[in-house]
């Protein structure tokens, strides 16, 4: 049964579960929405102030209305998870806490994972370590990392997005959010305030966020020479005007997967399952469909 939009809210939803994580406890929070037979796993982006939930505000509803359950599991180090120092792969490490996430809350089978930028490159990371937990993939602006061909990197928004890290700022925030974006307009002050006021919650996120870049400036390492393995069905969706992450990474996973095919969005930026909310739900929804 459906659950009424009105108890589709983060309060309700919120859960958290204990794993274990290099010897040390993390308590990692999470929305468990609807109770589908197929599960779709949503993982966010590496923005200051980032979550499960405001990522991916516009796709929830549709996507426990069409008889998913959905999991919106916070990384460590971002919203309500513990905080953490990321020595290594950074993805390796969220696709290790949504292992145990799902071992935590006993779900054993496959899960379809949808990702948007750094929670791209989580999801392959985790198809790559279990293959038989991976249902079909759908990656937006991430899933590898390496070099464009075309574009030096780090591109713009990723520059500005370490500014923000580094000083918190109302004004270094929105010109983040202006690149984000293809029509930042869209924008209101009360969403940038409220952003602003998730990152500012989390200072010890922003200090240990800049002491793993410091440790590790290749958080996101390059896969590409893996990618052959993930034998998964693969949707790649792109914003033409990413000023992120370019969009010839898009075209090397679809070159690297064994199965995999691409959507390139027109006037779109780094937030295509926002910015395109209604085609992105109705296109994933059928890809994982058939």
């Amino acid at each position: 049964m459906t659950p009424s939009s009105q108890a589709i809210t983060e309060a309700a939803t919120s859960r958290f579960v204990t794993i274990q994580e290099a010897g040390q406890d993390l308590r990692i929070h999470y929305n468990d929405v609807g109770s589908g037979a197929e599960t779709v796993v949503m993982l966010h982006g590496s923005g200051p102030g980032a979550s499960g939930w405001a990522n991916f505000s516009r796709n929830i509803e549709p996507f426990v209305a069409a008889g998913y359950r959905v999991l919106l599991v916070d990384c460590p180090g971002w919203s309500r998870s513990d905080t953490i120092v990321c020595t290594g792969s950074r993805s390796e490490l969220n696709a290790r806490a949504l292992l145990g996430v799902l071992d935590a809350i006993d779900h054993p089978g496959p899960v379809h994972i949808i990702g948007n930028s750094m929670g791209g490159h989580s999801a392959v990371a985790f198809a790559l370590a279990n293959p038989a937990r991976v249902g079909k993939l759908v990656l937006m602006g991430g899933g590898t990392g390496g070099p464009s061909l075309f574009q030096p990197m780090p591109l713009e928004g990723i520059k500005l997005l370490q500014g923000v890290y580094r000083e918190p700022t109302l004004e270094n925030l929105k010109k983040m959010l202006n690149v984000f974006m293809y029509d930042a307009s869209r924008l209101t002050e009360e969403l940038i305030q409220a952003r602003l006021d998730n990152t500012l919650a989390r200072r010890d996120h922003l200090e240990n966020f800049v002491k793993s870049l410091a440790a590790n400036p290749r958080q996101f390492p390059d896969v590409g020479h893996r990618l052959g393995e993930i034998a998964a069905p693969a949707l790649v969706i792109w914003g033409r005007d990413d000023r992120f992450v370019p969009m010839d990474v898009g075209l090397r996973l679809v070159w690297g997967m064994q199965n995999a095919e691409m959507h390139i969005f027109n006037r779109c930026g780094h937030w295509a399952q926002w910015e395109h909310a209604e085609k992105f739900n109705r296109m994933v929804l059928d890809f994982l469909a058939h």
